[in-house]
């Protein structure tokens, strides 16, 4: 059990670091998309190209600020940071956990088992 839990986070910081350094390549459409701003959690509305089946080659679940704010306001999210030090300090969501992505796999007990982990590096 002890080796299945391990196996999960390892995997888990795996794709936090993933997404961190992922780009999307999707073709161009008409759908906007509601994004929040680093320093409050106050959305912005801006025009994103998306396709239909749009599914990041990184294989990472993208989810929009629409739904972190419903898992938040659930308590069924945690959201990580995994900027520097200094980035956060300058700007972050609010709420947010500080949590480098080199020290990820030290400090992966941190993270509850029970909840969703969305991490963000901008």
């Amino acid at each position: 059990m002890r080796l299945l839990i391990s196996f999960a986070l390892v995997g888990a910081a795996a794709l936090a670091l993933i997404a961190c350094n992922s780009a999307d390549n999707t073709a161009p459409s008409s759908r906007s998309v509601t994004q929040a701003t680093p320093s409050s959690s106050a959305p912005v509305t801006r025009a994103t190209p998306i396709t239909a089946a749009s599914v990041p080659a990184d294989g990472v679940r993208r989810i929009t600020t629409v739904e972190l704010q419903d898992l938040i306001n659930k308590g069924q999210a945690l959201v990580v940071d995994v900027r520097n030090q200094a980035s956060y300090d300058a700007a972050h969501i609010r709420g947010a956990r500080l949590i480098p992505n080199t020290q990820i796999l030290d400090r992966a007990k941190e993270l509850p088992r029970d909840k969703t982990i969305v991490t963000y590096c901008s």
